[in-house]
């Protein structure tokens, strides 16, 4: 093939803003050839913007998968749906991308995942903050071993700013049964992939405290503060919020050999002159600690986002470069998210990996006893909201 032939299954905030890039020809390698949706407003509004591009409609996605129109697939719907449709497009033969989170509950993306262990297809998600130069270099300078070994991290992540009207724009969002969550599922789940990829491992231990509806008329999680125990010893503090105006995002990684500090879209390291356990054990001065050099850390400047993804994953179907992102990995983030509801739902430490029926159980309490919203969906200007720009 010439050209890799995408179809969306799902055309609201996302879904729209992914057709854009392609009817203004931003994919190099990939054309739009369909839309799924099942309310066919969403896709004429579409069309609209396309400007006359051959784009054909479907309101049931199976139908899509089944017409011979498309080779991959990007999936953009509300998160419970993401396994069963990646799953239904993999068994069809195509190749996926699937947006964030890989699913709301952990069983269900297990099951995902086995299918697309066995597919010879392409699987990746939609992990678009990953393509940015800063984290990219702070993922490489970890493990390359420039900080040696991780003693602690913080990340404190509070300017994902959202009013009520943005709750009130979709009667899912922001509920157990539509959303399966707030912050942690919607805004969180790129930094929670980024905790994961840049440092190398996930926490054994997590204990949290999500307040739910504390800044907005809504049932499910907008402010947490959690407390992460590695293997090695590392401890970790993530905090986050929808209701911080201005809000933060400053990351410090901490290592025996010197600490990384993202915030403002730089990166600054501090190295240390000899390691501090070194210095520790060999220091005799009492007061005193060990000569640093502070360094402003260069990176290419590139920063594609979701255009990144898309191009990569094109070029990767064609088999011009390597997949960037293993969408097996997106299970990673949810055990994270789901780690941190539990044990608030719990009261109580929980560690990793969680129970995944214990956890799907309680999630269904909450499901069962949630309110139903009357809200008029609508599609939301989605542009410069990611948390960094494109570059």
């Amino acid at each position: 093939m010439d050209k890799v032939r995408f179809g969306i299954v799902g055309v609201g905030n996302m879904g729209s803003s992914h057709a854009k890039k392609f009817y203004t020809g931003q994919v190099e390698n990939g054309v739009l050839t369909a839309i799924c949706d099942i309310k066919p407003a969403k896709m004429q509004a579409v069309l609209d913007k396309a400007e006359g591009a051959e784009i054909a409609t479907f309101e049931n996605y199976k139908d899509m998968f089944a017409s011979g129109l498309v080779d991959a697939v990007i999936v953009a719907v509300p998160h419970y749906y993401h396994p069963s449709i990646c799953i239904d497009a993999l068994n069809a033969g195509l190749n996926v991308i699937c947006e964030k989170p890989a699913g709301v509950y952990t069983k269900q993306v297990k099951e995902m995942n086995e299918v697309a262990e066995k597919s010879d297809k392409l699987f990746t998600m939609m992990f678009n903050q990953r393509t940015n130069c800063v984290y990219r270099k702070m993922h490489d300078m970890i493990a390359d071993g420039e900080l040696g070994e991780i003693k602690r991290v913080n990340w404190i992540i509070t300017n994902w700013y959202r009013s009520q009207s943005y709750y009130d724009s979709g009667d899912w969002r922001a509920t157990w049964r539509g959303e399966g969550g707030g912050v942690l599922l919607n805004q969180c789940p790129h930094q929670l992939d980024l905790l994961q990829w840049i440092l190398g491992m996930l926490p054994k231990k997590v204990h949290s405290f999500c307040h739910f509806g504390k800044w907005h008329d809504i049932e499910v999680e907008d402010d947490v503060s959690a407390y992460f125990e590695y293997e090695n010893g590392a401890t970790g503090i993530f905090v986050t919020s929808t209701g911080d105006a201005p809000g933060t995002n400053r990351l410090e990684i901490l290592g025996n050999k010197g600490k990384l500090v993202c915030e403002h879209d730089k990166l600054t390291f501090t190295k240390l002159a000899i390691p501090e356990r070194e210095f520790n054990a060999t220091w005799k001065g009492g007061f005193g600690e060990p000569e640093k050099e502070v360094i402003e850390v260069e990176t290419d400047g590139k920063n594609p986002q979701h255009l990144g993804i898309l191009n990569n994953f094109a070029n990767a179907v064609l088999g011009l470069e390597p997949l960037f992102v293993d969408g097996k990995e997106g299970i990673r983030g949810v055990q994270l998210m789901d780690a941190m509801l539990l044990s608030t739902f719990l009261g109580r430490d929980v560690e990793i990996p969680i129970d995944d029926d214990l956890y799907l159980e309680e999630l269904n309490k909450r499901v069962a006893t949630g309110r139903q919203k009357d809200a008029v969906d609508t599609v939301l200007d989605t542009d410069g909201t990611y948390g960094s720009k494109a570059k």
